[in-house]
């Protein structure tokens, strides 16, 4: 903790868990140690990397105020975690009743007590930026591990691997090949079924355009054109009938 005559700080250091593309944030706990209202201005080495909230205030007599600093994504991490950020925290005794509000860099009032040449008292606090590596997952452990088992269980005495681990290896790259083979076996029997059943239909395509062509020719042709059609259709119908 930072103490002065006027306001105590802590921490003294900003800790981020550096981490990449995540915005991070770490706060300040500001404390008036006087009966009087005290201004403070929160600056910094870095401003575009960095957000404060709030970077000005008044904190009331006896009474804490909360600093938010909040670091910015980064793309690329500092060789080992090393930051040169710092940040300044300047204070100085404000008007009884003051308010953030009145803190307004475009007010002369600011100027003259942020000013060291107004002969005012300003306490000044530096603060240094620390990167601090995210805590690691820990490691999965593997299965074997858990139940107590080492490479060492499968191999007997003599270095050799037990006969069970070749079955079990074994067994377990047969059955694709086994399954693969059935599958094969079942996708050629139905195109055979298919084509067969394309064959016979075009059979059935070239008579009705033979009949029709002899109905035309002879007289009541129509009638007979028509009986030979429900019957090819019934024969074609029975036969997909059949298939399914």
């Amino acid at each position: 903790m930072s103490t002065g005559e006027l306001l105590s700080i802590e921490p003294q250091e900003l800790k981020f868990p550096f981490e990449l593309k995540k915005q991070i944030s770490c706060s300040l706990q500001v404390l008036n140690k006087t009966d009087d209202y005290v201004a403070f201005k929160v600056k910094t080495t870095n401003p575009k990397k960095y957000c404060v909230r709030p970077n000005t205030g008044v904190v009331l007599p006896r009474s804490t105020c909360d600093v938010v600093v909040t670091m910015q994504a980064q793309r690329e991490a500092p060789p080992d975690l090393q930051c040169k950020d710092k940040f300044l925290l300047q204070s100085v005794t404000a008007t009884p009743g003051a308010t953030a509000k009145d803190i307004n860099p475009e007010m002369k009032w600011v100027f003259d007590q942020f000013n060291k040449e107004s002969g005012n008292l300003i306490e000044e606090c530096k603060l240094r930026v620390v990167y601090v590596a995210p805590p690691q997952p820990p490691s999965p452990v593997s299965e074997g591990s858990e139940e107590g088992s080492s490479p060492r269980a499968s191999l007997s005495e003599n270095g050799n691997m037990n006969s069970a681990d070749y079955t079990a290896v074994s067994r377990g790259s047969n059955e694709p090949q086994e399954k693969s083979s059935e599958g094969s076996a079942l996708i050629s029997k139905l195109t055979e079924e298919k084509n067969t059943a394309i064959e016979q239909a075009n059979k059935l395509r070239h008579e009705l355009e033979r009949l029709r062509s002899e109905a035309s020719r002879s007289r009541g042709g129509v009638q007979f054109l028509y009986v030979v059609i429900i019957g090819l259709l019934g024969l074609l119908l029975g036969y997909i009938l059949k298939r399914t």
